[in-house]
């Protein structure tokens, strides 16, 4: 019987890792840089950044689009983090869409926060509006 393996993008080199589903909770490293691949904490993408990650990224991969002149997004940002810690085996990510704004384009990004779910390549859902981490963790459960 085959094992099942989930490409995931390393957050520090951009490498895509073929990790075994299986050992996706066993905090597996990159094959090239050898740091964490899923560090229950978010990440920052920029323009070139983001499409790798969202194409290649076969985890639930959560991207908080904001700005720095966004008070909501500002109060949001360590809720964010809280719910990233709490769910080690998700990929959080952030774009800062006022440095970035042809990354946030395509996405349709209308309001901030938003936060976009992918999985392999598709957006799942999207929730905007600053959320508390209990919140954005029960956002996400909800979503697997």
């Amino acid at each position: 019987m085959s094992e099942q393996n989930a490409h995931v993008v390393c957050p520090h080199c951009h490498a895509t890792n073929r990790v075994p589903e299986a050992r996706l909770s066993a905090a597996p490293n990159c094959g090239k840089c050898a740091k964490p691949l899923l560090t229950a904490a978010p990440h920052e993408l920029n323009a070139q950044t983001l499409g790798k990650v969202i194409q290649k990224n076969e985890v639930l991969t959560i991207v908080d689009f904001w700005a720095s002149w966004c008070q909501p997004c500002l109060m949001m940002a360590p809720e964010f983090k809280t719910a990233a810690s709490q769910l080690p085996q998700v990929m959080f990510a952030k774009v800062q869409t006022d440095k970035y704004e042809q990354a946030a384009a395509p996405y349709n990004i209308r309001s901030l926060p938003t936060m976009v779910a992918f999985k392999n390549g598709k957006e799942i859902a999207r929730q905007s509006g600053a959320l508390p981490s209990h919140q954005i963790v029960q956002w996400v459960q909800s979503l697997k």
